[in-house]
């Protein structure tokens, strides 16, 4: 069916709001998915984060001319879904990564993250990279860990001091009751 040009520019701009803003974005090829697998990965994708849309090559290539995608140009052949995110790109290459491997009638074509291309191969390496919240909270406790121990040695000195002094108190009265008796 054949899109009226009225409509063509719909989808132009509708690439170029999502796609082209986008400073994470993975390209699958598929061919003989079904619909219901379909309709679990937009589920998935959407759980982290992202968006996932099938484009129409020609008037995507028109809409990422210029931005971050330009550089996959070379990768919209075929049957082509973007999947893309503004927020964690780790999260988004594990729901896909996990997706692949149950559904091997979709694959990788390329990426970009943060403006760099990404080889499909490399997809995968991504996935494994711990996500956004766990490197925050290790690089919390690398930089609170330093602090604590020393919060922890200075709390130990009064408590030191005190055994001593208590031992010294005892050893007096040790001496006392024995000149006593």
């Amino acid at each position: 069916m054949a899109l009226s040009r009225a409509r063509k520019h719909e989808l132009v701009a509708g690439y170029a709001q999502g796609l082209a803003a986008a400073p994470h974005a993975y390209l699958l090829a598929f061919k003989g998915v079904t619909v219901p697998q379909v309709t679990e990965l937009r589920s998935r994708v959407r759980k982290a984060g992202g968006s996932y849309v099938v484009v129409k090559n020609t008037l995507a290539l028109r809409a990422i001319e210029g931005g971050a995608l330009g550089a996959l140009a070379p990768h919209f052949d075929g049957p082509t879904a973007v999947a893309y995110t503004h927020g964690d790109p780790v999260a988004l290459a594990k729901a896909l990564t996990e997706f692949v491997k149950e559904v091997p009638a979709i694959a990788f074509k390329a990426a970009v993250i943060e403006g760099n291309r990404v080889a499909a191969a490399q997809i995968q390496e991504i996935a494994q990279l711990p996500r956004r919240e766990e490197l925050v909270a290790k690089l919390l406790n690398l930089l609170q860990s330093p602090i604590s121990r020393f919060v922890r040695v200075l709390g130990a000195l009064p408590r030191q001091f005190v055994v001593v002094v208590d031992q010294v108190r005892r050893e007096k009265e040790k001496a006392a009751g024995a000149e006593t008796a």
